[in-house]
């Protein structure tokens, strides 16, 4: 299990990575930005040609991924768990000795997917393609559950840490190269690759071996995808267990960013070619990060394109960490998506998305558990969706409106299946150049039903003013 000091780096480096993030309720919905910057990512056949790749240095690096944290755990910490020996380790090679295991939500959810992170880069910055450094997430996370610990080895760690580490992995991975690899000098080349580095770890160390610590990126080689950026900062109020939104007695300020890279209409053969991430923060309520979420395309089939519109089908992997004062959940999923626009002037659009597939593995509160470690949580699979779309009128005044949601049987925990629903409602005036006015209302909902318990309803409705400040790069 990672290190509490592991947990808090991540909470840091994942808001850095993501201080520009997707709508909080619409991983995919496509808003307006999206759709008119173009994307100019190099197809993998291209990109990665000429790209030198270093399976002596990846693999020392993915080593050092395992035995840092493990060093930490043992020596500093003196965790009990690490104190491993070849009864341990051959214990845990045993499959039939696998199992679920009972550490609190934010390690299992947020911690274990940026350890995956660090694997998953160890082989992403050495010059591998997505595909070809997925497995090294699954490797890394195999030898950690094995090795590393002598508690029995755990299925949701093994999914968490290798399916959301791909996703984070390839997410910090792209911002990363798209900060350090610009034409600026001086101290602000510095900040850029010290920000980058924070970022991506094993992508600042390798750019440091390799002797492009420093030097500004060449325009050939540049990824030239643009980012929009957009900041929230205002007031929002919000109640526990209440549907009506006048009642609510919590009031408090919050952040919010979105970060758009790329566009799903450009390049959408090329695995995150477009990427939608979230996070937004308030000590008012549960918790500083009260979400994280990350939607990234795989891959995209243009189904028809004109003038006047355009639809596309795309496969994506998305991460969700979700953390109110009414519940938390954190789920990773694999969707279709149905994604059009509808150009009804130069300056009036409308678009669209509808999605849904699996949940691989889910985390869903449980008030009836109650493990040793803290567990109070069931782990279980399902299916996900999501509707939403979005009008735009003279590129002034958007309205737009989404709902995700899930449906999850338990596979540990108390015999049980869940509902979880979210949807919002947006409207934004664009006052001058880059800054505009929000308002945004909504709520989200969990319907837990059990066989040997009362069923659970829990209700989180809100309402969000703000200013937003929108900067493309």
């Amino acid at each position: 299990m990672p290190l509490k000091n592991l947990l808090r780096l991540s909470a840091l480096l994942i808001a850095l990575g993501s201080v520009f993030p997707l709508d909080a309720l619409a991983q995919g919905a496509v808003t307006y930005e999206q759709q008119v910057i173009k994307d100019s990512i190099p197809k993998p056949r291209h990109g990665n040609r000429n790209r030198a790749k270093h399976f002596g240095r990846a693999a020392i690096e993915l080593g050092a991924a395992e035995i840092l944290p493990w060093t930490w755990d043992k020596f500093l910490k003196k965790a009990d768990y690490a104190n491993i020996s070849w009864k341990t380790v051959g214990h845990n090679l045993t499959p039939s000795n696998w199992t679920w295991d009972d550490d609190n939500f934010q390690t299992n959810q947020f911690g274990h997917p940026f350890h995956g992170s660090q694997f998953y880069n160890a082989f992403r910055s050495n010059g591998y393609t997505f595909w070809q450094s997925a497995p090294a997430a699954v490797v890394g996370s195999y030898i950690w559950e094995s090795t590393a610990e002598n508690q029995p080895p755990s299925v949701n760690d093994l999914i968490n840490t290798s399916f959301g580490g791909i996703v984070l992995g390839e997410m910090t991975y792209r911002l990363a190269n798209k900060i350090a690899n610009n034409n600026q000098t001086g101290v602000r080349r510095q900040v850029s690759e010290i920000f980058a580095l924070l970022i991506n770890p094993a992508n600042g160390i390798n750019r440091v071996l390799d002797g492009k610590w420093g030097k500004p990126g060449q325009n050939s080689k540049r990824d030239s995808s643009q980012i929009t950026a957009e900041i929230d900062l205002g007031a929002r109020t919000f109640n526990r267990d209440n549907s009506n939104i006048l009642h609510n007695k919590n009031y408090g300020w919050y952040g919010h960013a979105k970060l758009l890279y790329g566009t799903p209409y450009k390049d959408y053969e090329t695995p995150f070619s477009n990427i939608s991430i979230n996070v937004e923060l308030g000590k008012d309520d549960s918790s500083l990060v009260n979400m994280v979420s990350v939607y990234g395309s795989l891959a995209g089939w243009e189904i028809k394109s004109n003038e006047k519109l355009q639809h596309l089908l795309t496969l994506s992997a998305n991460y969700d960490f979700w953390h109110n004062s009414a519940f938390f959940y954190g789920g990773q999923s694999v969707q279709a998506n149905f994604l059009s626009e509808y150009d009804l002037s130069k300056k009036t659009k409308i678009t669209t998305s509808f999605g849904a597939g699996p949940v691989l593995l889910a985390a869903i509160p449980d008030p009836y558990l109650r493990l040793p470690h803290g567990r109070n949580y069931d782990y279980g699979t399902g299916a996900a969706f999501n509707a939403g779309g979005q009008l735009l009128l003279f590129n002034t005044l958007s309205y737009g409106v989404n709902y995700r949601g899930s449906w999850t049987v338990t596979e540990n925990g108390h015999p049980s299946h869940y509902f979880v629903h979210a949807v919002s409602s947006e409207a934004t005036l664009n006052i001058v150049k880059g800054f505009a006015f929000s308002v945004e209302s909504g709520y989200f909902v969990l319907h837990g039903v059990y066989k040997d318990y009362a069923n659970v309803d829990k209700r989180y409705p809100y309402l969000r003013l703000s200013t937003r400040y929108t900067m493309n790069f």
